[in-house]
């Protein structure tokens, strides 16, 4: 979820009383001369005056977000994290954030934005979903770095000169319009469409071609009722670009107008589609890896499992519409492997992690019970339906898995009990925990540098994994 999703007062409130009321003086002593030899390399002035003026002016900058293509918010987040840490950490203390002995592994950067996130968020109400809906597709894309964007602009400059630097045109892609899983009844039509932007890497997107014939389907994340293909775009457009794998990514229908489990029969249907498609981006149908975040890592692993077990009883519950997904399910390819990261995997069970970090995150347990309602309420499902949550159901035949753990995630211990039910079916499962890393911290892989290590680290260890299990594979053909 965006560091602004549930706000309702402006980041530009919070910082403008911060920075007029905040004085350095108390950063426990240090003086402004230490805090410029602590970064040398920077060429700022740490004075009461120069400093808040200069960190307002940056903020007051930021206003809402109206066309997708401003980044603002990205160049705000960026430019605070080249702050010097005691100022930082003076305005974490001041805005009454989180310490470094509450988050031992957060720096100061990461704990500010925590810190004006808990300013900024306010109790999600159900009727307020359409709101937030629209706050964090504005938000999570102003946060993306403008480079993910230029395909177009770069293409028309590439056809006049040449000579121009390729770099930026190195992940094209395109939106294409596919059936979804039944009928849409509000337009009459016979068949309802979904979009899916499909990714695909040229020459200088990196090191490795796509001569494994790979590609990756995305779900994104948002509690089944926020976010889309745009939301998540600058992963896959990461993913793309430093794999040279194809990516699509899936638009499925949200809730509540949409309840379970609507989204997971949408992403059935985008996998029946590229897996008959697949051959136009360059890959091969017995290759495709599941990839999604948080509610979108629940779709995935809810996929893999019904793709590789599909249970009849579960899709009797939906009458004919379930059954013919039944029948879709059972001539599908197997999936070679799949990445959830910070997964929703048991809606039931309470976990440890849920009363160490469902409070003052950017999800908490006031956002997952909203996200529940709007999911269930309308659904014929109930909570313990093996169509909800994958840890219910029949895990034993799974891909391989790379699950991806947020260490301050109130969903954290779901990943790793998912994590051991796959071991203890002696499905091959590799674990990586983010440290210091809170739910979503996807959003933020451009604008604070530890997370862009972290995100591109995960890209580089999934490929890996991914290639390990393809050398088996094939071995085992030999």
């Amino acid at each position: 979820m965006s560091v602004l999703s549930t706000s309702s007062v402006s980041l530009r409130k919070v910082f403008n009383r911060t920075a007029s009321s905040f004085n350095p003086a108390v950063l426990g002593g240090t003086t402004n001369k230490q805090l410029q030899d602590s970064s040398a390399d920077m060429v700022i002035c740490i004075n009461k005056r120069s400093v808040t003026n200069a960190m307002a002016s940056k903020v007051l900058s930021y206003k809402p977000i109206a066309q997708y293509k401003q980044h603002t918010l990205h160049y705000v987040l960026k430019t605070i994290g080249y702050v010097p840490a005691p100022f930082l950490e003076g305005f974490v203390s001041y805005l009454q954030g989180p310490t470094s002995k509450q988050y031992l592994h957060a720096n100061a950067h990461l704990r500010l934005i925590l810190a004006v996130n808990a300013k900024l968020k306010t109790p999600l109400q159900l009727a307020e979903l359409g709101g937030l809906r629209q706050r964090f597709a504005a938000d999570a894309v102003a946060m993306q770095t403008p480079k993910v964007w230029r395909q177009y602009r770069a293409n028309k400059l590439l056809a006049i000169k040449p000579i121009i630097k390729r770099s930026a045109a190195a992940v094209s892609w395109q939106d294409k319009l596919i059936a979804n899983a039944d009928e849409d009844r509000d337009t009459g039509c016979d068949q309802a469409t979904m979009k899916v932007r499909c990714y695909q890497a040229g020459p200088k997107a990196s090191h490795r071609s796509n001569a494994d014939e790979i590609v990756m389907l995305f779900m994104h994340g948002g509690g089944f009722c926020i976010g889309d293909i745009d939301t998540h775009h600058e992963f896959c457009h990461a993913i793309c670009a430093k794999t040279g794998w194809a990516v699509v990514s899936v638009d499925y229908r949200l809730a509540p107008e949409h309840p379970a489990p609507t989204a997971l029969r949408d992403c059935i249907a985008a996998y029946a589609w590229l897996a008959e498609h697949c051959h136009t981006l360059g890959a091969r149908p017995t290759r495709i890896v599941l990839a999604g975040d948080s509610a979108g890592g629940c779709l995935a692993s809810l996929l893999a499992q019904q793709i590789a077990a599909p249970t009849a009883s579960s899709w009797q519950d939906l009458g004919l519409s379930g059954q013919s997904t039944y029948q879709l399910l059972q001539h599908l390819p197997q999936p070679m492997a799949q990445m959830p990261l910070y997964p929703v995997t048991d809606i039931e069970t309470d976990y440890p992690s849920w009363a160490l970090y469902g409070e003052g995150l950017l999800l908490d347990h006031a956002d997952i019970a909203v996200f529940d309602v709007a999911y269930l309420q309308h659904s014929s499902l109930t909570r313990e339906h093996p169509l909800i949550s994958p840890m219910t159901s029949d895990n034993r035949q799974v891909c391989p898995t790379y699950i991806v753990a947020a260490e301050l995630d109130v969903l954290r211990d779901q990943a790793f009990a998912y994590a051991e039910q796959l071991k203890g079916h002696g499905v091959a499962v590799e674990t990586h925990t983010v440290l210091g890393a809170p739910h979503g911290f996807l959003h933020f892989m451009s604008v604070h540098q530890g997370l862009e290590q972290q995100t591109d680290y995960i890209i580089e260890q999934f490929a890996c994994f991914v290639y390990q299990v393809l050398s088996m594979q094939k071995a085992q053909a030999a």
